[in-house]
């Protein structure tokens, strides 16, 4: 691919956007373009004067909020290389991410903040309150006195107002290191992604080409954290890139919350994990569906409730876009295959913090059901299979999605690549003879079944999913056999007249029916209960190597 230059792209950008808005807290402030520009200049200015250089990192740590986007693009058009932290990490995990990453600057939260402590990050020379760009703490006086006289500073460098031409955003170059992103996994510690440029400039062209419709003040919800590449890349990245209005979900965003956000803002595309699809269909649409089950088996009436049902749905979606992209996740089957019938505008797209994301992507009326899509451009995919049509084997990828390796760790860097530089993902999966792929699996989550056959728990799942009260599982290797253990919505069943122990029976009884539509080989010996709800990665997926048990 041609490259270009990721900041030059953003300078452009916010010159051609000066008076449009740009970034939004949902129900708060919102800042226009050049309320970002000017915001980004005093901390370019507040950089250069604490003796930042290029390729130094700066760290940030927040909620989602209009100041992380300025300070991340601060960072990113310094030359500094950002490092954003899922503020839901644990304080000592942030101390040891902060101080692994070498950053000389931290940008946090005040809630956060309470949690941590100075000492413990010797490297630092400033911590900035990202709200109010205060500085928190400062490594001697003089670091101090930046602060105080940053309006002053400012004030003498555009002398004559501050406008568009006057920015001049640092020239990256592609394999050149854009910036760090620590890995949630669902398999184990996290993992500093070193992301090149050139990735940040392939994903964005993508966008551009996969969503056209995307214009210069096209309203934009980010409810995924922005400092997980899914989100930060197709929410923010890629909107700043074109003019569009990204408005940030400042609290935890319970489905109460996105509904009417996008009720209010009527987004002009919606990027999204399965979970937030199965709640609103669990919740709203399934009781009906089951309500009128009858009238949906008759042909003529079956149509015109579908193309009802639909309407309804994208309506409540806000009524303006042209697709739901899904990913981050496994998407449950049954919610998959009914949202397909009625001809709902979604569709389910695979990527990896590595690939920054994106690796797979069909437009949703072209999109196959039970796929990821194809190969998205600059990208290569090849199954490590005899016969990668019929049998699973890991998916491997190249091209210029991919990263530089991890940072200060050779030897996971070695690993995840084959001998002829292909990037091993750790999915298993299938690809169709159009180039469509079916994921499997993780390769790491795969149990080995009796007579050595593959069994992926993620398949079993969806299956124990789909029943009612269900609201998530996971299926474990425990004494030779498998347990699935399920997290039931216990609120739902006692506003159905059940207690505890009569939902629990209800979901043992099950358990035939479930083995009914699994192969014998990975028959699920017993069900266990979970009093509270896993423990999630930032996407929402089931950090599953907390819950091994051999």
């Amino acid at each position: 691919m041609e490259f270009y230059s990721v900041n030059k792209l953003f300078q452009k950008s916010f010159q051609e956007n000066w008076e449009r808005p740009a970034l939004s807290n949902y129900q708060g402030i919102t800042l226009a373009y050049k309320d970002v520009a000017r915001r980004m200049a005093k901390l370019h200015i507040a950089f250069e004067q604490c003796g930042l250089e290029k390729g130094d990192k700066v760290a940030i740590c927040s909620r989602n909020q209009a100041n992380w986007g300025v300070s991340f693009l601060a960072a990113l058009t310094y030359g500094a290389v950002p490092v954003p932290l899922l503020h839901e990490f644990k304080p000592g995990n942030i101390h040891y991410l902060v101080n692994h990453s070498d950053a000389k600057v931290l940008f946090v939260d005040e809630v956060i903040w309470e949690g941590l402590s100075a000492e413990e990050m010797p490297g630092l020379h400033v911590i900035v309150q990202i709200n109010t760009f205060k500085f928190l703490y400062a490594k001697n006086d003089a670091l101090w006195q930046i602060r105080e006289h940053l309006n002053e500073s400012f004030g003498k460098k555009y002398p004559n107002n501050f406008g568009p031409e006057d920015l001049d955003y640092y020239e990256d170059s592609a394999d050149e290191l854009a910036l760090i992103n620590y890995t949630s996994g669902t398999s184990g510690f996290s993992k500093g992604v070193m992301i090149p440029y050139r990735a940040l400039a392939s994903n964005i062209a993508f966008a551009h080409l996969a969503e056209p419709h995307i214009k210069p003040g096209c309203e934009v919800v980010a409810m995924l954290p922005s400092a997980h590449m899914y989100g930060m890349m197709f929410e923010f990245l890629f909107e700043m890139s074109l003019g569009a209005h990204v408005h940030f979900l400042t609290r935890v965003p319970s489905p109460k919350i996105i509904m009417q956000a996008f009720a209010e803002i009527h987004p002009c595309i919606i990027i999204a994990v399965p979970l937030i699809i199965e709640k609103v269909y669990k919740s709203k649409l399934k009781p009906i569906l089951e309500k009128n089950r009858l009238f949906f088996r008759l042909p003529i009436l079956d149509k015109v409730l579908e193309k009802k049902v639909c309407t309804e749905l994208v309506s409540s979606f806000g009524g303006n876009f042209e697709e739901i992209i899904l990913g981050g996740a496994a998407f449950n089957p049954e919610v998959e295959g009914f949202l397909h019938k009625i001809g709902f505008p979604f569709t389910v797209g695979y990527g990896m913090t590595e690939c920054a994301p994106i690796i797979t992507y069909a437009h949703w009326n072209k999109a196959k059901l039970g796929s990821c899509g194809m190969a998205a451009p600059n990208m290569e995919i090849r199954i490590d299979s005899d016969d990668p049509h019929n049998i699973a084997g890991e998916v491997q990828v190249r091209g210029a999605n991919v990263f530089l390796g991890y940072f200060k760790n050779d030897e996971a860097t070695a690993n995840s690549f084959t001998e002829d530089g292909w990037f091993r993902t750790g999915d298993m999966g299938i690809i169709d003879e159009d180039g469509y792929l079916f994921l499997r699996g993780r390769s790491k989550c795969m149990i080995l079944g009796p007579s050595g056959q593959n069994i992926y728990p993620e398949e079993l799942e969806a299956v124990i999913n789909s029943l009612t009260y269900v609201v998530d599982s996971l299926v474990i290797e425990e004494d030779g056999g498998l347990t699935a253990l399920i997290y039931p919505d216990y609120h739902q069943g006692e506003l159905d007249g059940l207690s505890r122990s009569d939902l629990e029976k209800r979901l043992n009884d099950a358990l035939p029916e479930i083995n009914k539509e699994i192969p014998n080989y990975a028959k699920i010996k017993k069900i266990e209960f979970m009093p509270e709800d896993f423990e999630r990665t930032p996407k929402r997926s089931i950090k599953r190597y907390l819950y091994q048990r051999n």
